[in-house]
Formats: structure tokens, sequence, C-alpha cells
């Protein structure tokens, strides 16, 4: 794959601007909530903007904060564009707050109607008379599940597809996506004439301290409905959704 014909260096080096499509939408006015939620947590190499709907569709602008593979940085605080030979100084800058989505001990944002909403999710209380004994432990957490920058732990809560808005004719975004920097954008594939798949490193900021439990686990919205987004734990049935060394893949007989 050629590199993307830049005629010099500037923000496309170190991130992107692009529509993600979230999901598909039918009659009812919360029918994305679960989808959105989900995309919206991983913040940790993604910054979202708006979500709007548009026919029967779902969609957020979102900064993929991932460099191009062909960006070099060196010690001296200049960097070199190694496909074209372009340098420049690199600016000072300063890092743009994180979207945290985890707002306090019980309080979080999470996609209500379409709209980023804050929200107070108390935990679920303890049943009457339990014994004070300690639950089941998370099955995760001593999990040998990686993904493919090979950090173990929480794979499935790190890794995602994504859907990025791209015609046939918009070339040079087209040759922008597949010039990051893998294994943290990776895996493009042209799903339908007007999209872009591909495979995002992206740690979920549901994620509590530990790095491996989820802050919404057993929590639910103000409707009832679970406030862990069902994508995590309805998973297809015969696909292939594990990472290596993942708890739940299915064991393979000795041959």
């Amino acid at each position: 794959m050629p590199p993307p014909p830049c005629a010099e260096m500037g923000r496309q080096c170190r991130s992107l601007s692009v529509v993600l499509r979230v999901c598909d939408l039918d009659d009812r006015a919360d029918s994305g909530d679960h989808e959105a939620t989900w995309l919206l947590g991983h913040t940790q190499s993604i910054r979202f903007g708006r979500l709007w709907r548009e026919d029967d569709h779902l969609y957020v602008r979102a900064s993929l904060r991932i460099p191009c593979r062909f960006l070099h940085d060196s010690s001296t605080r200049r960097s070199r564009c190694t496909a074209f030979g372009y340098s420049t100084v690199r600016a000072v800058s300063e890092q743009p707050a994180a979207q945290d989505r985890i707002l306090g001990k019980d309080t979080f944002e999470l996609v209500e109607r379409g709209r980023l909403t804050r929200r107070a999710l108390p935990a679920a209380a303890a049943p009457p008379r339990q014994l004070p004994v300690m639950t089941q432990a998370n099955p995760c957490a001593a999990a040998r599940c990686r993904t493919a920058d090979h950090k173990v732990g929480a794979a499935c809560c790190r890794d995602l597809q994504v859907e990025i808005m791209c015609s046939e004719r918009n070339i040079m975004l087209d040759l922008l996506v597949r010039a990051r920097k893998p294994p943290y954008l990776c895996k493009v594939t042209r799903s339908e004439g007007d999209a872009l798949e591909a495979e995002v490193i992206s740690a979920c900021s549901f994620l509590t301290t530990d790095g491996v439990s989820c802050g919404l686990h057993g929590r639910k919205r103000p409707d009832g409905r679970s406030a862990k987004p069902d994508l995590c734990f309805e998973w297809p049935k015969g696909a292939e959704t594990t990472h290596p060394g993942c708890v739940f893949a299915p064991s393979v007989p000795n041959a």
C-alpha cells in the first residue's frame, strides 16, 4: 500500500479526524444506546465528538489519536516523515483532557436516546441476609489474554472494530487510514462502498483502577436496562470473538 500523498507534515501525522458509523437504528429512540455506550467508552486512543442520527444509522465525529506509521520522532524534538523526507520541529503541546466515563464512585457518562448523558447509577444492593463471604473472583483478572500490541489483560475491553465513513472516491482518507501505525490501527478492509472497517486498540474508560473490572458491571439504567452494554456479555454464537489466552475460549482437545 503506497503512502498517502501528503504535501507536508501536519495534523494528519499524529491524528485523523473521521466520522464513525456507530450502529443501525430501528424505530425506538433508545435502540442504539448499548452500541453507542460501548463505542464511546473506548477513549484511550479515540476522542469522540457529536453524535447524530441520519436515516437509519447513528454516527459520531471522532479523532483517531494514532500516529502515521511513517512518522519518526527523534530525541532532539525533530519529527520526520520517512516516506517523503519532510521534517519539522515538534511542537510542545498539552495533551487534551481525557474523556473519562467514570466521573465518580457512582456517576457515569453513557448514551441515552442518542445523547451522551451523565447518570448516577448506584451499585446493586446486596440481597437481604447475605452472608459476609467473598463473591466469586473475576475470571478475567488472571487471564493471559492479549491484544496485538502484546499487552496482557482485558483484551476484549481494549480491542474494538470501528466502521470509518470513507467513500471509494476519497482516496486520500483511505490511504491516511491505512497508514496509521499498526497494530494500534490495523486490518483495514472496505466493508461497503462508503465505509472502511478497522481494528483499533483503545482501552475502555469504564475499566476501573485494576485495569480489568468493569465499573458498569451489575448496575442498571433508570429504566431497568443493564448499564453495561449488552455487546460485552452477549457474544455472537459461532463467531471467533476470543483473544489468545481468553478464559472463555473453547478448549481444544489434544491431537
